[in-house]
């Protein structure tokens, strides 16, 4: 007889995209993006962060102050650093899991890729005029919005050898 307890579709990749997070240096903002083909197939995962060769030391996190002197100029988002991973992969079709409703501008990256369906978690910033251009735009193209509500709401991860 099978197992009964493993993990569906929907709850493995938004905890690849969660565990991708996990990565990001960002003191106040972890977000990680995993895409999924129709084969659900991983395509590519990214998680918010600088750009490859900038450090993480010599580039602020701050949230407030000067525009240069905050991390806003500066960090990819996680959805955006996922379709740059693909390295030019046809992500036609494709669904992006992601812990956040993506912003204005990954919401254009998001769109040129071909991906159809974004699933997120949270939709905390959805009064602000980035989220809400980014839902007119998804509108607009066709791009399908699910809220995820996850079946399990911890999944515990061991690196212990002993217990697989």
């Amino acid at each position: 007889m099978k197992r009964e307890a493993y993990l569906k579709w929907d709850d493995y990749f938004m905890s690849v995209a969660l565990l991708s997070g996990m990565r990001s240096k960002d003191p106040s903002t972890q977000v990680g993006a995993c895409i999924v083909n129709s084969s659900n197939v991983i395509e590519s995962i990214g998680y918010n962060g600088l750009p490859k060769g900038c450090s993480d030391d010599e580039f602020p996190w701050e949230r407030e102050g000067e525009t240069l002197d905050t991390k806003y100029l500066y960090v990819v988002h996680a959805e955006l650093n996922a379709i740059l991973n693909a390295k030019g992969k046809d992500l036609s079709g494709c669904i992006i899991y992601v812990a956040l409703f993506p912003c204005n501008e990954c919401a254009k990256a998001i769109i040129q890729s071909g991906i159809k369906e974004v699933v997120y978690l949270s939709d905390k910033y959805a009064d602000t005029d980035s989220v809400k251009a980014s839902k007119k735009m998804f509108s607009a193209t066709g791009v399908k919005l699910r809220q995820l509500t996850p079946r399990e709401k911890n999944i515990h991860l061991s690196l212990d050898i002993e217990n697989i």
